[in-house]
């Protein structure tokens, strides 16, 4: 099942993501910086989710208070509470 988390103060609009048994099968990110996120969706295919989560929470990007990676960890802990 594809979730889609709506991102906050980020780029990216959304996030489409799919995991099964606690694994990241796919990450798409409508909008942002596109070779970035492009890149971080095919770093973490295959991961375990709570992995993912442990590195890239808390990441900001500049002057923000978060980043694309970070709005992916918080994606990720809503889809492991499902």
């Amino acid at each position: 099942m594809v979730y889609t988390y709506r991102t906050q103060g980020t780029c990216a609009r959304t996030i489409d993501i799919e995991v099964e048994d606690g694994i990241i099968k796919e990450v798409h990110f409508n909008g942002g910086c596109a070779g970035n996120t492009q890149g971080i969706a095919k770093l973490v295919e295959g991961m375990e989710a709570k992995h993912v989560i442990e590195r890239f929470e808390g990441i900001r990007c500049g002057f923000k208070s978060t980043s694309c990676p970070d709005q992916l960890a918080k994606a990720l802990k809503i889809v492991l509470e499902k």
